[in-house]
């Protein structure tokens, strides 16, 4: 086991969802946390997410104002730190007018922090990808996606997976040409669930809101697979210490493919009266494809419409003996903490 006692883990943009997960389970493993936020006002909103989590002890957790779109403070932000996750990234903008809006940020983002990390003698960075990188761009599949696989960035895709692809190939080439000694192993979450400890959350808890809210009439004949947040956070700090880890990427998924439908059916399922709001039917592929035309929040969406989702977990589960919880569990999980937070209109 290693001794976390005497080592500091940097996790860069540590109000996200994914990141204050990270930072909760380093401080429950007793290691010393840093982290990056693009404004220090948030620093009060991530103590707040973690008491929420149930930390309450802060000794061990410190905070540096970094922008992955700057040099500034990188250098400060890696000093003296055995391990980085990652998990950072610029937000997806809805509108924008060229691609590499979203890309060239993402790409940048990322070799800034592996450049400062290789500097400063940082053993290992773990990337915090996603499995937009992997299963994205390919017709005809019927095989579960893995780990060998990437996305078509040739293909007609959204912006937003092609940063991500391109990112992630960068930070892999920038290891084998420039890394020096510094390590990394990369995580791709499916679509992430779980218990949301702020306002700041996922795509996917956004889509449960909207259905416990009522908003979402009818569900778009969409498929993913999923995986809950605190799983995510376990496959990270298994790949920042873990001998099999190294120059390797990990799927982070049940391997199990849920409709929206069946998404919606667990709600109301689980939730009895606080899901009379969440739909029974499905939307006709052409109703959404035509709403995307008028709704730039929706275009993303419409490209998931008739993939191909399925991802594997496998390599995780035999490599680092990583067990994630079932889908129901995370998303009845994700519900019951929005109802908490009272995030769920009435």
């Amino acid at each position: 086991m290693t001794n976390s006692k005497d080592k500091t883990v940097l996790v860069t943009g540590g109000s996200g969802f994914i990141a204050v997960h990270c930072i909760l389970k380093l401080l429950q493993e007793g290691y010393s946390v840093r982290t990056t936020l693009r404004s220090l006002s948030r620093k009060e909103e991530v103590q707040q997410m973690l008491k929420v989590g149930g930390f309450n002890s802060f000794e061990k957790l410190s905070f540096i104002e970094a922008n992955l779109s700057s040099d500034n403070n990188w250098d400060e932000a890696v000093k003296g730190c055995e391990y980085v996750l990652h998990v950072a990234s610029p937000t997806p903008a809805i509108q924008f007018t060229h691609e590499d809006e979203l890309i060239n940020p993402a790409k940048e983002g990322v070799l800034r922090v592996l450049k400062a990390s290789r500097d400063a003698n940082v053993k290992r960075v773990v990337l915090t990808s996603a499995f937009g990188a992997v299963g994205m761009g390919h017709k005809n599949r019927k095989t579960p996606y893995t780990e060998e696989d990437w996305t078509n960035i040739d293909s007609n895709i959204h912006a937003y997976q092609k940063s991500k692809t391109i990112a992630e190939q960068a930070a892999w080439d920038f290891i084998k040409n420039e890394g020096g000694h510094l390590e990394l192993s990369a995580i791709n979450p499916v679509a992430v669930m779980g218990p949301i400890l702020g306002a700041d959350f996922s795509h996917s808890h956004r889509m449960v809101k909207q259905m416990l809210e009522g908003e979402i009439k009818a569900c778009p004949k969409i498929y993913s697979c999923y995986v809950d947040v605190r799983d995510v956070a376990d496959l990270h700090l298994l790949a920042m210490t873990h001998p099999n880890a190294n120059g390797e990427r990990f799927l982070a998924t049940t391997g199990n493919v849920l409709s929206m439908l069946d998404v919606a059916k667990i709600l109301r399922r689980r939730l009895g009266d606080k899901a009379l709001k969440v739909p029974t039917k499905e939307l006709p592929n052409w109703i959404l494809k035509l709403s995307a035309l008028k709704n730039p929040s929706l275009r993303m969406i419409a490209t998931l419409i008739g993939q191909y989702m399925q991802a594997s977990g496998e390599k995780a589960k035999k490599s680092l003996n990583w067990y994630p919880r079932s889908n129901e569990d995370s998303i009845v999980a994700t519900a019951e903490s929005l109802f908490k937070l009272g995030l769920i209109k009435k």
